[in-house]
């Protein structure tokens, strides 16, 4: 559709040798499908406000891509002329963060909208007073035009602007082109942007892939000699740019894309086992296929649950090997937890607010084989029981668990509680539980004790 409409349009354009000076592309109403209902009602308001006002404001960046591309954003930046405390002055509901660059958080309601001022386009000496030895960028609080804000952005995609009250589409770029072509272009020379800002060789792969780009050849080209520069990347905003990529709905076609630019070795220790591991490597490709479904059905998610599916194979071989070398089960798989998280933050730490719900899911995992007595019921109550028995499931269609065990749960689960004491007798006649009996039988006092010839009888075969 976008083919059809805006292709001609855009072909009375011709590209000019000064992005920063270009004039914009405008595409009005009868030439894209965007309309303003499709903007949220707080990204609205506050581009009518800010106009009211006498200033610029418009819908950028991704949510104007994904609405010419037919996808519903989930949340809508605006850019706008009117500097930080212009727009906190207009809305009583707003506040001012960040230090690299300012920009105003309003809020309607529920909805937090993210303002940001036109950023200045600068001369390379200009620039790289403010960069780092790394070429990486460290203050960027200086506000320009708009054309030198859509130099500012990484990929021509991005660089589109919206006007909900005109309904107009910009392009500074030649994003709309490229949109067409189904290309993922860097805006300037790749590689003084990648040093500018290292994460965008991720968000590279993580756009390409969601969108199902190619990453055009000068845009791929650095990323494999410049890749070392995000151990400079502080790693608060590494883990967020991976957490993006994992929760992208995308995440297989993701990873597979990091793969082919060689940027997950050694970035992420869990991806390098997880997928690289034959026996694990299933169950962790299969939760990150389990994830992308629940986001393309529109279910919740947990980020804890997909983490430690990908470091379970980590967790699980730690696990066994320190079992085989005579450690008891349950301190082993505490030892186990502990390593993989300790391997795990010397490269990308996790943060710690999932570590409790990743430890119960793994803690929980032994317990599933475990058909006994009360402690299914008791596992049953359990506040976890749920992601825990999705966690075992997914293992045992990935052949890392007994499917006939994941079988059981299944039912026993869904059964009346007269049929979950049948499910229970019927484990313990098919004698799965018989280790269980006979542990009983010695702490009531058998041990050492000669059996008599005709239980010996009933037991043998």
């Amino acid at each position: 559709m976008i083919t059809k409409i805006i292709s001609k349009v855009f072909g009375r354009r011709k590209a000019t040798a000064s992005p920063a000076k270009a004039g914009p592309v405008i595409y009005g109403p009868s030439k894209h499908h965007i309309r303003k209902d499709l903007i949220s009602r707080g990204a609205r308001k506050t581009c009518e406000e800010l106009q009211r006002a006498g200033h610029t404001a418009f819908v950028v960046g991704g949510a104007v891509r994904d609405l010419l591309l037919g996808f519903q954003p989930k949340d809508f930046d605006v850019a706008t002329s009117a500097h930080p405390d212009q727009v906190r002055a207009l809305f009583r509901r707003s506040r001012i963060i960040g230090r690299r660059f300012q920009i105003v958080h309003v809020m309607w309601g529920a909805e937090t909208v993210e303002v940001s001022t036109y950023r200045a386009h600068f001369t390379k000496e200009a620039e790289e007073e403010r960069q780092d030895e790394h070429g990486r960028v460290l203050s960027d609080n200086v506000f320009g035009t708009q054309a030198e804000d859509a130099v500012r952005r990484d990929f021509t995609v991005n660089a589109l602007f919206y006007d909900p009250v005109k309904e107009e589409v910009w392009d500074y770029q030649h994003g709309v082109k490229d949109l067409i072509a189904k290309k993922l272009v860097m805006i300037g020379d790749p590689a003084t942007r990648y040093r500018e800002d290292p994460v965008r060789m991720l968000r590279a792969a993580r756009l390409s892939a969601k969108l199902g780009f190619d990453i055009e050849p000068r845009t791929a080209q650095p990323i494999r000699e410049l890749k070392p520069l995000l151990a400079h990347v502080p790693q608060a905003r590494l883990f967020e740019e991976i957490l993006k990529l994992l929760l992208s709905g995308s995440a297989v076609a993701c990873v597979q894309r990091l793969r082919e630019l060689d940027l997950h070795h050694g970035l992420l220790p869990l991806l390098d086992n997880a997928l690289e591991d034959p026996v694990t490597g299933p169950f962790a490709l299969a939760a990150l296929r389990a994830t992308d479904e629940r986001l393309r059905d529109d279910k919740p998610v947990s980020p804890a649950f997909l983490l430690a599916a990908l470091l379970w194979g980590r967790v699980e071989s730690r696990w066994k090997a320190l079992e085989a070398g005579g450690e008891p089960s349950t301190p082993a798989l505490h030892s186990a937890m502990h390593d993989a998280l300790d391997a795990q933050r010397g490269k990308l730490a996790i943060p710690r607010r999932f570590d409790a719900t990743m430890k119960e899911l793994w803690l929980l995992q032994p317990r599933f084989l475990q058909r006994g007595g009360q402690r299914p019921h008791r596992l049953l109550e359990h506040p976890r029981f749920r992601a825990a028995y999705d966690f075992f499931e997914l293992r045992a269609r990935s052949g890392d668990a007994p499917l006939d065990v994941a079988k059981w749960w299944e039912d026993f689960q869904e059964a009346a509680p007269h049929d979950r004491d049948e499910l229970l007798r019927a484990v313990v006649h098919d004698g799965q539980h018989e280790g269980g009996q006979k542990k009983r039988r010695r702490r009531r006092g058998g041990r050492g004790r000669k059996p008599a010839e005709g239980a010996a009888a009933e037991e043998s075969p």
